[in-house]
């Protein structure tokens, strides 16, 4: 019985080089197509389509034209001869025709409001986003002005540059020999004079 078993080990190759094992799906190739039933459109496409649709019929244009066709429609239908009128008085069809386009119209108006809703919540969270960042930059500059002025702050200026020179030459001006002597030289005057 022993010799048995090894015949059928030696058969059923095992390890790195089992090829005959069944797996899964390959994970680093794209899947097949799968067959679908219903047809497929790319909702993208389809929403452009239906919002261009959306603006012809908001427009002048396609009023007059609504118009006139109806207008057409009403004027063959009550002159033509009996044969070739296609739609009697009650103008049933011409009512069907309204109702089926309203109801057309209807979705796909509201598909193209829908994508404008989209479009604006999009624009809107972009601004808020934008706003942020410049009451962020705002605050920030704000915060180096102050500590632009805190810092001017002790910085000579000009003006009192210019007001500690015209005391000094106020000082020298009255002094009765005429000879400018600096306060620091003053000071040390007195020190040597003092020993």
């Amino acid at each position: 019985m022993a010799p048995e078993r090894e015949s059928t080990r030696e058969r059923t190759p095992s390890g790195a080089t089992a090829a005959t094992r069944p797996r899964g799906p390959r994970l680093d190739q794209p899947r097949p197509p799968r067959r679908r039933l219903l047809p497929e459109w790319d909702p993208e496409a389809f929403g452009r389509l239906s919002e261009r649709i959306a603006r012809f019929l908001g427009t002048g244009r396609f009023i007059v034209w609504m118009t006139f066709v109806i207008i057409l429609w009403v004027i063959w239908n009550i002159s033509a001869p009996g044969g070739l009128r296609f739609d009697e008085y009650p103008f049933i069809f011409l009512t069907l025709a309204l109702s089926l386009q309203a109801s057309y119209a209807a979705p796909l108006i509201l598909l193209a409001q829908n994508r404008q809703d989209d479009r604006d919540r999009v624009n809107l969270e972009q601004d808020r986003k934008q706003n942020e960042r410049s009451i962020a930059d705002t605050e920030y500059l704000t915060r180096e002005i102050a500590a632009l002025r805190m810092g001017l702050g002790e910085v000579a200026t000009r003006d009192w540059i210019r007001s500690e020179l015209q005391d000094l030459l106020k000082d020298l001006d009255e002094r009765p020999d005429g000879h400018g002597v600096f306060p620091a030289e003053r000071s040390a005057r007195r020190d040597v004079d003092d020993r």
